[in-house]
């Protein structure tokens, strides 16, 4: 298949509300156009081939890399991140490719040692704006990829370096003012934040119970994990300690993401959403859980 085949099963399949590879803004720099490849397949290959995302291996999620083969990095952690969202995505027709481009992208800026390392940062950098890792994504995708001859760095099309941009807002920053902060993002990027919360959700609980840090017991006054933990156990024949908690939280995962991808619909069609100008008009998150499922969402956080 081609680009311009692509492209064509693109129109043919995807929502109206969702962004077409064939109706990108473009490129800062001029480039032509890939002869088998739609514009966000290349933005996600040059996500993957990058330096920052390569650095994201070492990067601390909760737990030092070098603590155990098992707990996640920041890079495994945008690994899960993507196939949560490519899920959503997929169920809800939007752009399969630019949504899985954000969330491998989305962590691209961030500081060693987790949030601590950011505020650390943060409050080194204060007297020159401070740091945030959202916009050092945006720095690293624009400006200090040093990959391509002609123009610095990643070259991305407008609409990932948008989601990129609007993962967390900061509106009054000068940098932003191109990807129109008045208004709200395409549902491709609202996915992917979603996405980004239900994993770090799922994976830094099992990186807990994995430590011994959380006790399955300690966590019976949260109710999504204590009524999934009884159902699991109810209906488990054969399974030991370890396979139940995989079990549970493999449970709370799914739960959470049919909540959502059925809320969201709600959304769609409470609002009236026909197409991309109505999703950025939008004055209200459509990507989002009940208000059941986020309330439970909220207390395991």
């Amino acid at each position: 298949m081609t680009r311009h085949d692509f492209e064509a099963k693109e129109k043919e399949l995807l929502a109206p509300y969702a962004v077409l590879a064939s109706e990108s803004r473009g490129r800062r720099y001029p480039e032509p156009e890939h002869s088998h490849r739609t514009a966000f397949q290349r933005d996600r290959d040059r996500v993957i081939h990058s330096s920052a995302f390569r650095r994201l291996e070492n990067k601390t999620q909760v737990f030092l890399y070098n603590e155990g083969d098992y707990y996640r990095t920041r890079m495994t952690h945008s690994l899960e991140v993507a196939q949560i969202a490519r899920t959503i995505a997929r169920a809800l027709s939007l752009n399969e490719d630019l949504t899985e481009t954000l969330a491998l992208a989305h962590d691209m800026g961030h500081s060693p040692f987790g949030h601590a390392g950011e505020k650390a940062i943060d409050e080194l950098m204060k007297a020159h704006g401070g740091f945030n890792h959202n916009m050092q994504g945006l720095r690293i995708v624009e400006i200090l990829e040093d990959r391509y001859p002609n123009f610095p760095g990643l070259n991305l099309s407008w609409e990932v370096r948008e989601g990129i941009v609007k993962h967390t807002l900061q509106p009054t920053r000068p940098e932003v003012q191109e990807y129109e902060p008045q208004f709200s993002p395409n549902l491709e990027t609202l996915v992917g934040d979603k996405s980004d919360e239900i994993a770090y959700g799922g994976h830094d609980l099992d990186d807990g119970l994995t430590s011994g840090i959380i006790k399955p017991e300690a966590l019976r006054d949260i109710p999504l994990w204590n009524e999934t933990w009884s159902r699991v156990n109810q209906e488990s024949r054969a399974g030991h300690g370890r396979s139940l908690i995989h079990q549970t939280i493999k449970e709370i995962l799914n739960q959470q993401i049919i909540d959502l991808l059925e809320a969201t619909v709600q959304n769609l069609n409470a609002f009236q959403i026909k197409n991309i100008e109505d999703v950025r008009k939008a004055k209200t998150t459509l990507v989002d859980f009940s208000e059941a499922m986020g309330e439970k969402h909220d207390q395991l956080k």
